[in-house]
């Protein structure tokens, strides 16, 4: 039987298929450790640690590297070539650039986040970006896909980076000023489940998927489904324990379904 994946995807160099194998391993561990339980310590999951950092600047560490990389891979010779390439590296550039400044100017923040989680995460998000970005400068000269997502993947990814925001903006107004306490979401998809925040960004990562074309991309955009479908159930547990009015109809993460 004939596979599909060719009539989508570039035909992966050794270099690109040893990249998503060593990859997929260590993302399908987190995504299961995220249904089992076993959180990434930062947010309401947070736990006590020897080396602590103010939320905010966790969460900026988390995401600020990735951005400078994506951005400088403009100035490097050769890195990115072509229509398709110049529109992965700007799309990640602008994925965390707006996370960045919601760091900034949006989110509202108390506690703080334990120096290893900020490393750990925000050398994933580096190291993830750098590759995919990679893997498309392996892919230039190959014959394009049957199938052309570029432009359908631009698309994908402005609507996953517009529900993003909006749910973050909605996240950011459930505080008053100095109110440190958690509230039940509320607006926009937070009717139909507790993290479209989540749902949006997946939808980000597969407009990234889309634009690249590339096997590399495509991992990273189910492993990222993969974790925050897991920290999306663990979310819908937590809110369920702490509010006894939480809405039944809520589900974790896809409306109507789970």
């Amino acid at each position: 039987m004939e596979m599909w994946w060719p009539q989508f995807l570039y035909a992966p160099s050794p270099v690109v298929a040893a990249m998503t194998a060593a990859f997929a391993p260590a993302l399908a561990f987190l995504s299961f450790s995220e249904f089992r339980g076993g959180h990434l310590a930062y947010s309401k999951f947070a736990r006590a640690s020897a080396a602590l950092l103010p939320s905010r600047a966790g969460m900026f560490v988390l995401y600020a590297p990735a951005f400078v990389a994506a951005l400088a891979s403009f100035a490097v010779p050769g890195a990115v070539q072509g229509t398709r390439a110049h529109l992965l590296a700007a799309a990640i550039a602008i994925h965390f650039l707006k996370r960045v400044l919601e760091v900034l100017f949006v989110h509202r923040y108390s506690g703080s986040m334990p120096l290893v989680t900020a490393l750990f995460i925000s050398s994933y998000y580096l190291s993830s970006s750098i590759a995919m970005i990679y893997a498309q400068h392996l892919s230039n000269g190959l014959p394009d896909p049957p199938v052309d997502l570029l432009y359908p993947g631009v698309l994908v990814f402005a609507v996953g980076i517009a529900g993003n925001f909006y749910h973050h903006y909605l996240l950011s107004r459930l505080r008053a000023a100095g109110d440190k306490g958690y509230k039940i979401p509320r607006g926009g998809l937070f009717e139909l489940v507790i993290c479209p925040h989540y749902l949006f960004e997946i939808i980000g990562f597969f407009g990234f998927a889309m634009i690249s074309q590339t096997l590399y991309a495509l991992a990273v955009a189910v492993g990222t489904a993969a974790y925050l479908a897991g920290r999306s159930a663990a979310t819908r547990k937590w809110y369920a324990a702490k509010f006894e009015e939480f809405p039944a109809r809520v589900k974790a993460l896809v409306p109507y379904v789970w």
